[in-house]
């Protein structure tokens, strides 16, 4: 199999090739201009993980909607599930800046927060 990738892990933005069998198994990463590139197809193969940003529901608050991120990377396969489990959440105001919106993510031990202070009406 082959992918194309643009590395993202310096400003250069190398334009990678990867070929890689069914089992994830790396043949051949081109393109990159140092070693981080060849970390990164290796990462975006095997393992891809984001870290998410987006908004969750606030009741109460000057504002109504606080926007919330993952302490961590989580992979790019749970980023769904997590979309839906914040739309159903809704955070009373006022909200701190850091305030664990969402605790141990699908047992991941990763924690949502929000990132912004959100005070009451």
């Amino acid at each position: 199999m082959e992918k194309k990738l643009i590395c993202i892990r310096c400003p250069r933005g190398c334009e990678l090739k990867v070929i890689y069998d069914n089992d994830k198994k790396i043949i051949e990463i081109t393109g990159n201009s140092c070693k981080l590139g060849i970390s990164y197809a290796e990462d975006e193969i095997k393992n891809p993980v984001r870290i998410v940003t987006t908004t969750v529901k606030v009741e109460g608050g000057r504002y109504p909607l606080c926007p919330v991120w993952t302490e961590k990377p989580i992979p790019k396969d749970k980023i769904f599930e997590l979309l839906l489990e914040l739309k159903k959440i809704k955070v009373k105001a006022p909200v701190h800046i850091n305030q664990i919106i969402l605790e141990n993510f699908s047992n991941s031990g990763i924690n949502i927060v929000a990132t912004r202070n959100i005070e009451k009406e």
